[in-house]
């Protein structure tokens, strides 16, 4: 099966080399633009009365992948799929940021973890019923792994 996406814009940021981004989002306060391309752009009805969002893009500076990664925050390997590493099989990122406001098919965020020019491929709502996970819980690998 083949699958076919296109960006739907692109994401803005003033990180222009991959060792100058947060490691995720939430360890970030930068801001950072979100343009939407004009044929997209009635899609964000709405969104200004959100607080945070979903974005979904490319990792377009990764190339090739590994099935056992050494992550960002540990020392030890762990299979791709247990990790939030970029060098994946389809390379697809996810943040949540904050959205700070809309003007037209711009959104201005902050939040961004992402280089410079990031085709994005999708935004979602952030609902914390549907998202915030607090019982039972269990992230593995990074409770229990060397602190860097």
């Amino acid at each position: 099966m083949e699958i076919m996406m296109r960006p739907i814009g692109v994401i803005h940021s003033p990180f222009t080399e991959k060792d100058q981004t947060p490691i995720q989002s939430v360890r970030s306060q930068v801001i950072g633009l979100v343009e939407v391309y004009p044929e997209f752009a009635d899609g964000l009805k709405d969104i200004e009365d959100l607080s945070h969002i979903h974005l979904l893009y490319i990792f377009h500076a990764s190339s090739g992948y590994s099935l056992h990664v050494k992550p960002f925050l540990d020392d030890l390997e762990h299979g791709i799929f247990a990790t939030r590493y970029p060098y994946r099989p389809n390379p697809i990122g996810i943040s949540t940021v904050r959205l700070i406001t809309r003007q037209e098919n711009m959104l201005t965020i902050e939040g961004v973890d992402v280089l410079d020019g990031t085709p994005l491929l999708d935004i979602k709502p952030y609902v914390p019923d549907f998202d915030l996970r607090t019982e039972d819980v269990r992230v593995g690998w990074y409770e229990t792994r060397s602190k860097k």
